[in-house]
């Protein structure tokens, strides 16, 4: 049964979720809004709804078939996706594997020095305190996470890592650093939710160090969109594919 939107459940700063008849699975709806510094500069950028989703559907497709357990269900269209319903955990996972963004400013490194082995961070989900970093001790003793919960998340995310390092070594693109976010379907499962786009992630060429995400935008460099369109051919995903078939 083809499902529809129904009410707004949520919107973010690029997406919108609404839920659907079912109660177990809401559509995830990709926008062309682009915003950095915790939503202070806004742009539309045309046809990134778009790219992203598609990137998405990709990358959460390739996770699944290596045992990860995502909220992707299919694309449904050029800018929706039908995704498992979930509480989600109200702290970012981020993995780094290069120097770059806060990290470089909060310690003072080379940004790219290799971080060897990759190292894990957790953030809490708040544009107003810029997404203060936090340890488990904080998440657990603020009822954000249990610590079954935050270790699951560790492996998953290292695991993740593992996969799309190598994922993207191959399309010549390095994979700097991401951000995941993790949330529990009805059934009790911790599920990887959210996105895996240029949106949440630093990548760059792996024989030039061009810059190929967000960080366009961030810093001024223009050709965001045609960056994140070099991704997703190199990833070898097809940006004019249809929704996938029930």
């Amino acid at each position: 049964m083809a499902l529809n939107k129904t009410e707004k459940l949520y919107s973010g700063k690029a997406k919108d979720i609404y839920a659907t008849e079912d109660a177990d699975l809401v559509i995830m709806h990709f926008r062309d809004d682009t915003s950095a510094f915790d939503g202070i500069r806004k742009e539309q950028l045309a046809e990134k709804g778009v790219i992203n989703n598609s990137i998405n559907a990709f990358v959460m497709t390739y996770l699944a078939d290596k045992g990860i357990p995502v909220h992707f269900q299919k694309k449904l269209s050029d800018t929706d996706s039908l995704v498992r319903r979930l509480t989600m955990i109200p702290v970012e996972s981020v993995v780094r594997n290069f120097a770059a963004g806060s990290l470089v400013k909060r310690l003072g490194l080379t940004e790219g020095l290799p971080l060897k082995p990759s190292t894990y961070e957790l953030f809490v989900k708040n544009d107003e305190l810029h997404d203060p970093m936090v340890n488990d001790s904080l998440v657990v003793t603020l009822n954000m996470a249990s610590q079954a919960q935050l270790d699951e998340m560790k492996r998953l995310s290292l695991e993740v890592n593992s996969h799309l390092v190598e994922l993207f070594a191959k399309a010549s693109m390095t994979l700097v650093d991401f951000k995941l976010e993790f949330g529990v379907a009805g059934d009790g499962t911790l599920c990887l939710g959210d996105e895996f786009s240029p949106d949440g992630c630093r990548i760059w060429d792996s024989a030039t160090g061009e810059k190929m995400d967000k960080d366009r935008f961030r810093q001024n460099l223009g050709q965001v969109v045609d960056y994140y369109k070099e991704v997703a051919g190199r990833l070898g995903v097809d940006l004019n594919q249809g929704p996938n078939p029930d």
